[in-house]
């Protein structure tokens, strides 16, 4: 079976991965086009950084996969869009799945597929949506060999905060990923709880699936770093970080400082410091 084979591309040796995702642009929102207006600018900076992997849509893949020579960073496949980010939320919710996912997968030489298991309050067709989009892309998934990363995201109710605000309360996040192990995910990337010097918690009840941290919204340099620190002592396997990378002033110095956390166990202060010497 490829599966392993494809996860052999996506993690290190010591199954480790830092995965960039710029699919921002794939849920209709103005405010994710900060950082990725230009797509071919944004991609080969990124790659110049050399991350493990890119997140990206079947529509912008191309800027990434065009690229020549071996050693650029592996493509993990956006498999759904979804209109649940704007602050107020339209009047019937999807996260739609693209068309024979799996085969584009395939067809673009991802090294994985990512995939929505929403949670959002009062809206529980939208949580059967995703699980049906699950259950149909495990099955091709498992005739291709293609490894199935799926996103458990909890999100507060619309009003409490405007719009795509993380609910950080680990009681529910540790149901929902646990669901995601259960429906068949190779791969989970999941949001970081209240308080991160619990997330072995969630660690644990992944059930030895691998769990990449999601960043969520813009943060500081410090937060971002000394939280990263935190999740990887705690036993994540790595991280999926978007707009703290994008938007940043320096994008490929801050996936340095993050490489350096993720696969040399780097402190807060030495991954800081890479950051300020890419200044240099």
């Amino acid at each position: 079976m490829s599966r392993p084979y494809r996860l052999n591309r996506m993690f290190s040796a010591q199954g480790k991965c830092f995965d960039v995702a710029i699919d921002h642009g794939f849920f209709n929102e103005y405010t994710f086009l900060q950082g990725i207006e230009n797509m071919e600018k944004a991609v080969a900076a990124i790659v110049d950084a050399g991350p493990d992997c890119i997140q990206l849509s079947v529509g912008q893949a191309r800027w990434l996969q065009s690229i020549p020579g071996k050693t650029k960073p592996g493509l993990v496949l956006r498999a759904d869009a979804a209109n649940v980010y704007g602050a107020e939320l339209p009047r019937y919710l999807f996260s739609e799945t693209i068309g024979r996912t799996i085969e584009q997968a395939v067809r673009l030489d991802a090294v994985a597929v990512c995939v929505n298991l929403l949670l959002l309050p009062g809206q529980p067709e939208l949580h059967h949506q995703c699980v049906r989009n699950i259950s149909a892309l495990k099955t091709e998934a498992e005739k291709y060999g293609m490894p199935l990363m799926v996103e458990p995201l909890v999100m507060l109710p619309n009003e409490a905060k405007g719009g795509y605000m993380v609910d950080g309360d680990i009681r529910k996040i540790m149901p929902l990923v646990r669901q995601a192990v259960e429906l068949g995910a190779d791969v989970i990337k999941a949001d970081p709880c209240d308080d991160v010097t619990e997330y072995h918690r969630v660690i644990e009840v992944a059930s030895g699936i691998p769990v990449l941290v999601r960043g969520g919204g813009r943060a500081s340099d410090e937060e971002i770093v000394h939280r990263t620190v935190e999740l990887m002592k705690q036993g994540a396997s790595g991280i999926v970080y978007g707009r703290n990378i994008v938007q940043h002033p320096r994008p490929a110095a801050m996936t340095r400082a993050l490489m350096a956390i993720v696969h040399d166990g780097a402190t807060a202060e030495q991954a800081l410091a890479v950051l300020k010497g890419d200044a240099l």
